[in-house]
């Protein structure tokens, strides 16, 4: 069974939780400048399906430290869809390839989180309430989504080769 979560993913998944965390940790005086889009796709390309063990445990992580909100539900389905999008591109080894992703991602960003406030704003006003809370809130964004966008491009385009070939040396998926 090769699908089996074995005692040495566990550890696995508990140290790439801790430097997403520790990156996250180191980086929280940039905003919007972060490291977690760069590790859960470098992690989905070296260890395929099993990172999907990787996100749940972070979201909760992330939830214990800085407490449940909006942009907590935003990772219950932001996070995920990254690791399914660089799951289908896995095979892709170009860091050009990876930085134009990473940075669209970031660009995204703000569009992905805006659909938690459709729904909020759904709850008084309906569908025309949630896009009047929705829809500003992304654009008023947007400005940042740049700079996410930048730095992801960046932060990929010098990270990849260097990370990755340790990974291939030293990792077995």
């Amino acid at each position: 069974m090769q699908n089996r979560i074995t005692t040495k993913d566990i550890a696995m998944i508990g140290l790439m939780v801790a430097i997403i965390e520790a990156c996250k940790m180191a980086l929280s005086f940039a905003p919007n400048i972060e490291l977690t889009t760069f590790w859960l796709i470098m992690f989905t390309r070296q260890f395929g399906k099993k990172v999907a063990v990787i996100v749940p445990v972070l979201i909760l992580v992330e939830g214990m430290m800085y407490g449940v909100n909006t942009w907590w539900v935003m990772y219950l389905y932001i996070w995920p869809l990254l690791v399914i999008l660089a799951y289908m591109f896995r095979k892709v080894d170009s860091a050009i390839f990876w930085a134009i992703f990473s940075g669209i991602f970031g660009l995204c960003f703000g569009m992905l989180c805006s659909i938690t406030y459709f729904f909020i704003g759904m709850r008084d006003g309906g569908i025309i309430g949630g896009f009047n809370t929705a829809f500003p809130w992304w654009i008023s964004g947007i400005p940042w989504d740049m700079v996410h966008f930048a730095g992801n491009f960046v932060l990929m385009l010098v990270l990849y080769y260097p990370i990755g070939n340790v990974m291939k040396r030293n990792c077995k998926g």
